[in-house]
């Protein structure tokens, strides 16, 4: 069964750090570009950042880029995303995702001031 598993959400006051990580099973990671996605309170979920899958190559959204990394390691099936200086207003479930049809069940993260 094809499935992505959240993990590293938590409680962080603002500045502080977290490292989110996405565990693939049923398929096999590297053939495939992840993405994370956030989705707050009222708010439409949104593309944080995704990663190809044999080049590596990265996208941010603009309210991350500095802060966030975005890696994986192909051995472990498992994408990383590490938060680094986090605000408030990265308050948010975060969901990795398989496009279009493959997402985790998310994993909160809340950031207070």
């Amino acid at each position: 069964q094809v499935q992505l598993a959240e993990s590293g959400g938590g409680l962080v006051r603002s500045g502080g750090s977290l490292r989110l990580s996405c565990a693939a099973s049923g398929f096999t990671l590297d053939t495939y570009t992840i993405g994370w996605f956030r989705q707050a309170p009222g708010k439409e979920r949104e593309a944080v950042s995704c990663i190809s899958n044999t080049a590596g190559n990265t996208y941010y959204t603009d309210s991350v880029k500095g802060r966030f990394t975005i890696s994986r390691d192909n051995a472990k099936d498992t994408v990383y995303l590490q938060m680094n200086n986090l605000k408030p207003e990265d308050t948010a479930v975060y969901y990795c995702n398989r496009g279009p049809t493959v997402w985790g069940q998310g994993t909160q993260v809340t950031v207070s001031s």
